[in-house]
């Protein structure tokens, strides 16, 4: 084993086989991480917007969630390599000494981040060569929880699969849903026609009598983003959880061409507002609101269609997300909602992993699935 601790990071290696399953050998050199900077470094540019298609993969989504809503006391990144690929998973240090998924609630899917185009069975001994390290005493790691980790691609079985064949316990559990429209093969008036009557008859009606004006900005503009933060004030939503954050991610995304923020004004005042990113052939819907005192118009929906339409007609995306949450007004413009789950991961040579694991396998409240 090699260790280097300059500035933050350390080295170890990991001879990875499976003679029994046949498989060829692996050794696989590993790195941690407490400095973005030096994760930066060590990635050459594989973790940047070229790199990585899934914005929530990206350096620089990390580094913003950590700069203006830090889920911990500091950050841990991880990284296995091998010949030919990389793995990363970034984590959040809790003052208890365990570990979170680096997210927040604007991360809409947290996985582990590769790059070399590993197929499933090196990425499960990339993630195994990972857990391994991360159970040793020096870590002093005892539990882990990720969150919301995708099922349908098969991360959250992989992540626990790893885990696992590292010595660790481990359960999943539901988080939360995440609905998805599919528009491969599709226009805009064949998805326009597969949606609700009410959702339709709704645009029909109101469209023409409200006369709302609709403006989709691709850049980021300062006095739409004013009427965007208007209009969300006097919603029906929360208090934005961090409008610094929101707005540094409009900001980014309008310099990549990415942004769509769409607003919609009824005799000049702001009444709608809704922020989207496209890229890759994927939409994603992150932010919307409307004036609570204008309901009666269905402002919303009336942006909404816009919205959709742009995206179809003219940036041709083959999907769309509307985020986490399983709200019932989504299911009106989305086909499917997808499950994310909770991992729970459970260091079985210390103690709080012990009896955190017990607790988890013996607790009657809450129904988790152990993974054997």
């Amino acid at each position: 084993m090699a260790w280097d601790r300059g500035w933050g990071l350390a080295l170890w290696l990991h001879y990875a086989s499976s003679h029994q399953r046949g498989d060829s050998v692996l050794w696989v050199k590993g790195e941690y991480f407490d400095q973005f900077d030096a994760a930066a470094l060590a990635a050459r540019g594989l973790l940047d917007r070229d790199a990585q298609p899934e914005m929530f993969d990206r350096l620089a989504w990390f580094r913003a969630t950590w700069a203006h809503i830090a889920p911990g006391i500091s950050p841990l990144i991880v990284r296995a390599v091998s010949e030919k690929a990389q793995a990363w998973l970034f984590f959040a240090r809790q003052a208890d000494g365990s570990l979170t998924a680096l997210s927040s609630w604007y991360t809409l899917a947290f996985c582990p981040v590769y790059s070399g185009a590993p197929d499933d069975v090196v990425k499960l001994r990339l993630l195994t060569a990972i857990a391994k390290r991360m159970r040793h005493p020096a870590m002093k790691i005892g539990c882990i929880a990720l969150r919301p980790v995708p099922v349908e691609d098969g991360t959250a079985a992989l992540i626990a699969k790893a885990f696992v064949r590292a010595g660790w316990g481990a359960t999943r559990s539901p988080a939360t849903v995440n609905w998805i429209a599919d528009l491969t093969d599709k226009d805009f008036e064949t998805y326009w026609a597969e949606r609700p009557g009410q959702v339709r008859s709704t645009v029909g009606r109101k469209g023409p009598k409200t006369q709302m004006e609709i403006t989709i900005f691709d850049r980021f503009d300062e006095p739409a983003w004013a009427d965007y933060e208007a209009v969300y004030a006097t919603s029906w939503k929360p208090e934005e959880g961090s409008p610094a954050f929101v707005r540094a991610m409009a900001e980014s995304e309008g310099s990549a061409g990415t942004l769509r923020l769409g607003i919609g004004k009824i005799a000049g005042e702001a009444v709608a507002a809704q922020l989207w990113t496209v890229e890759n052939g994927k939409a994603i819907i992150h932010k919307l609101a409307y004036a609570e005192a204008a309901t009666e118009l269905s402002p919303g929906t009336l942006l909404s269609h816009a919205m959709f339409k742009r995206a179809i007609e003219q940036d041709q995306v083959t999907m769309i997300d509307y985020g986490t949450g399983d709200d019932g007004y989504k299911a009106g413009w989305m086909d499917r909602a997808r499950p994310l789950e909770q991992i729970s991961l459970f260091n079985l040579r210390r103690a709080s992993g012990l009896i955190g694991y017990a607790r988890e396998r013996l607790s009657g409240l809450v129904r988790r699935a152990p993974v054997d």
